[in-house]
Formats: structure tokens, sequence, C-alpha cells
């Protein structure tokens, strides 16, 4: 029996120095609902806590610089269909939707283009249509 108390010993022994072998780094922060956060990576912006393998929080929290928020598919294309309507060259349109472009656009045609486009900016890239007008 006491065999197989020192072998259980020695096997639970192992684990426990594998186990801190194997912790990394682990930081904590906090979401803007409050809600406590622990990852192996830190987060993509705003302040976290990095703890040490013995579980204690470093001397100091560090601050990420702010993630700049991607810009959605809409004002991508809102802002190229802009730049494109502003150019001087002709501009066509797939009229039909087979995705050839089937359509020169007039004068009138490419201001009506113009103006939708400037509006989808405006309406949802509220912060950047600012800067595109």
């Amino acid at each position: 029996m006491p065999r197989l108390a020192l072998a259980t010993l020695f096997g639970l022994s192992l684990l426990l120095a594998a186990s801190t072998a194997c912790a990394g780094d682990l930081y904590q922060w906090k979401d803007a609902n409050g809600v406590t956060h622990y990852s192996q990576t830190p987060p993509a912006s705003g302040s976290y806590t990095e703890r040490t393998e013995s579980g204690r929080a470093s001397a100091r929290p560090v601050e990420t610089a702010t993630a700049k928020p991607a810009e959605s598919a809409q004002c991508t294309t809102a802002r190229a269909n802009i730049a494109m309507l502003e150019s001087k060259g002709a501009v066509q349109q797939d009229s039909d939707g087979d995705g050839k472009p089937d359509k020169t656009l007039d004068d009138t045609e490419r201001a009506n283009q113009l103006e939708l486009a400037r509006a989808l900016l405006k309406a949802n890239c509220a912060q950047s249509a600012a800067a595109a007008n």
C-alpha cells in the first residue's frame, strides 16, 4: 500500500509541475458592460492586466492602443463609387444584373448616382462622411 501511495504522490507532483510549465501569459480585462474576461491573448483595445504564472497581477495595468473600427463594406463601396463618379472618365453601369456593364451613364444619371452614393455615405458612415465631403 505505501508503494501505491508513493506512486500516486509522485504522479500528482508530475502533473503539478507539468501544469505550471505549460502555464503562459494570462490577461484580464473588463469590457464595456463591466464583465471580467480572462484570455491567453490581450484584448485588441483598451486596458488590461497581465497575470504572471503565479497568478499575481503585474506591477501596472497595460494600456493598448485603441483599435480603429473597420469600415463597413457599404461605406467602402460608397467611397469607391463617389471617387469613380467624380473622376473624368466614362462610367458604365450593369443595369440588367448579368455582371457586365451595358450602359454608359450620361451627365444627369451620373449626378443622380453621385447624389445617391453621398446619401448612402452620410446615412451609413456618419463619422466619416464629413471627411469625404
